[in-house]
């Protein structure tokens, strides 16, 4: 890492900020004139904050509210949306509907359709949101009517669904009454409970460990390590489980560069077994996604093991993973994520008994512990490996740490030889081929790397690893990346009024993460490194200037090329205030 930090740009592209930002146009009139004024000042004592000031500033926006409302009233109704000319108008079966079910008013008053063909249409011949499509001239009459290409949908629907793990009405309404059997699952931990209170007596007092007790098959079938369906981790590129932004067409995108393992963003198991549809949609997944796995967090083993089995029964998936490094107040508070750490009794039975009632194999995700000077992963490796955990994933930080500190691979390595012959990946700081080769040289006893932010700056990373390189990609072709994964966003999200804005929101949420990334070409010392921050530049070309720019607004010109313009009222605030830089 260079000095401080800062990453050093070639001479010619580095200008100062006032006059890259009020030459290049990349900002509001009303900003560059604020811009101009300040620079014309003369220059203020930096202000020293206090620690729980740099806290305040640094961190989520917990505040923010939606990036847009939608009004209901002004929507079409699902039961209209496809409509086709001949056809008689359908009768809404739900009672107290609150959409438009007038297809004349709704046409006077849809927003005008976008430029550009429908994704969806063009892809299987039939667009799922119809008449409610922004896209609609492509499969939208003269007469408000939707247009199938029966004999492409029929060929499309033959190669089977493309995105897996639907919730089941079925299911849901049985979650949501509670009337869901999970009597497999509580058998199990009150047995494991019983078994873990008699060990740990035992252990206390000196004593031999007594067994607990008989069991038989028809209370519990507990499936042996050697029973348990197989995964080959060795040497496997993982994509780390990223919340907000490790979507469904994020993840479609790092499989397209490589990577070999995708998993879920991290789902609350409380939410997962109310059967709240905006948890579940973290469960789905993809055709192409052929290694995939579902993240759990929660703060007791109940809600763990419960989740366990219904996703098992209700879903396909290859594994799951207990996260046990989520270090969001919220979470960690409440004893979930890396709280569970503090807790060895509760972690204990929330590990045995998640491991015991699956079939599939069971990982865990782990910090180096909670505090930055009290490392505890060590000590727990070779318990995870008795008590039934498939592969151990580290993060070579604490949770007290978050991001402000490079990661600690000398302890991931550590943490490898105390949990061998356990699968052990290291997670932290890669962002290149040659970041890939020095940490594996660093920790030879580690089997996998899992990457996350190093994914989100340049989802290519997966490519330049395997084909041991560094890209000097161009600005049209990481374009083209985000065109595609507009694309995906509207055939996951829907191409009606909420489906773009959703898509909008979180191509928003990655272009806060992908700005950050430093084209080759400019750099003097490549390649960049995660924590360095660079000066205010310029890019080779206009379109490589305006995707290096830190303003929300110019992410938004970004989505405005694609989706069309932003709706009034709209507002976006980046999840995180910081950047994770040193």
């Amino acid at each position: 890492m260079t000095e401080a930090g800062v990453c050093k740009i070639k001479s010619e592209y580095i200008l100062p900020e006032q006059e890259r930002r009020a030459n290049l146009n990349l900002i509001s009139d009303k900003d560059k004139k604020d811009i101009l004024k300040t620079a014309s000042e003369p220059p203020i004592k930096k202000q020293r904050l206090s620690k729980k000031e740099k806290k305040k500033l640094s961190g989520q926006n917990k505040s923010r509210g939606p990036t847009f409302v939608h009004d209901q009233s002004k929507e079409l109704c699902d039961y209209l949306v496809q409509c086709c000319e001949g056809e008689d108008i359908p009768l809404c079966q739900r009672e107290n509907c609150k959409n438009l079910h007038d297809l004349e008013i709704y046409n006077s008053i849809r927003p005008q359709h976008l430029e550009g063909v429908c994704y969806n249409f063009d892809i299987s011949g039939k667009c799922p949101r119809g008449l409610a499509c922004r896209f609609g001239k492509s499969h939208i009459t003269e007469n408000g009517r939707n247009i199938i290409n029966k004999e492409k949908y029929e060929m499309y629907e033959s190669l089977g669904p493309y995105t897996k793990n639907q919730l089941n009405k079925n299911v849901q309404w049985s979650l949501r009454k509670r009337t869901y059997n999970f009597d497999l699952a509580e058998k199990l931990i009150n047995h494991n409970d019983a078994v873990i209170k008699n060990l740990t007596k035992n252990e206390n007092s000196g004593q031999p460990k007594k067994t607990f007790g008989s069991i038989t098959d028809e209370d519990i079938i507990k499936l042996k390590m050697e029973e348990k369906r197989k995964i080959t981790w060795e040497n496997k590129l993982f994509l780390s489980p990223l919340t907000t932004v490790g979507n469904l067409p994020f993840r479609r995108i790092c499989k397209e560069f490589g990577a070999d393992i995708t998993c879920g963003e991290m789902a609350m198991c409380s939410a997962l077994l109310q059967g709240a549809p905006q948890e579940w949609a973290l469960v789905k997944r993809h055709k192409s996604e052929d290694v995939f796995g579902v993240q759990l967090c929660a703060n007791n083993p109940h809600l763990l093991t419960k989740c366990g089995q219904l996703l098992q029964q209700e879903c396909d998936i290859d594994f799951i993973d207990l996260n046990l490094g989520c270090p969001i107040d919220l979470v960690f508070k409440q004893g979930g994520g890396s709280g569970l750490l503090c807790r060895n009794r509760v972690l204990e039975s929330c590990v045995r008994n998640l491991s015991d009632i699956l079939h599939i194999p069971m990982s865990v995700k782990t910090r180096t512990g909670v505090y930055k000077d009290e490392n505890i992963a060590h000590s727990l490796a070779p318990r995870f490996k008795d008590w039934g955990v498939s592969l151990i994933t580290i993060h070579g930080r604490s949770r007290e740490q978050r991001y402000t500190k490079s990661a600690n691979w000398a302890y991931i390595r550590e943490v490898a030889q105390a949990a061998s012959p356990l699968p052990v990946f290291g997670n932290g700081d890669i962002l290149s081929y040659e970041d890939y080769t020095n940490f594996r040289e660093l920790a030879p006893e580690v089997q996998g790397v899992m990457i996350g932010r190093g994914a989100l700056i340049k989802p290519w990373i997966f490519t330049e690893i395997k084909e041991q390189k560094l890209w000097d990609i161009s600005s049209t072709e990481r374009f083209d990346i985000i065109k595609k994964y507009a694309n995906y966003g509207l055939e996951h999200w829907g191409s009606d009024n909420k489906g773009v804005e959703n898509t909008r929101r979180f191509l928003l949420e990655w272009l806060s993460f992908l700005y950050r990334y430093i084209p080759v070409g400019v750099l003097e010392q490549p390649p960049q490194k995660i924590n360095e921050r660079p000066p205010f530049y310029m890019g080779r070309n206009e379109l490589e200037t305006l995707m290096a720019s830190p303003s929300a607004a110019d992410w938004i010109k970004i989505t405005e090329m694609l989706l069309g313009k932003v709706p009034d009222g709209f507002h976006f605030l980046p999840k995180h205030k910081a950047n994770s830089y040193n």
